[in-house]
């Protein structure tokens, strides 16, 4: 039995993937995973812009 696995998105991008890797994983729009990143991004005085940096380096890149 194979489990999720947590990819950066090839479809689902507008940056590096990730918020469309998240929104595939968790099973979600996309477009709601990035509008709550731009929140929490801009509510934590732009940390969430490392994580993201973090998270692009991290995360593989989904195999086509």
């Amino acid at each position: 039995m194979q489990g999720k696995k947590l990819f950066r998105s090839q479809v689902n991008r507008m940056l590096c993937g990730v918020c469309g890797g998240l929104g595939e994983y968790f099973n979600i729009d996309p477009t709601i995973v990035r509008l709550l990143f731009a929140v929490v991004c801009v509510c934590s005085c732009f940390t969430g812009i490392i994580l993201y940096i973090i998270a692009a380096v991290i995360m593989p890149e989904e195999a086509s």
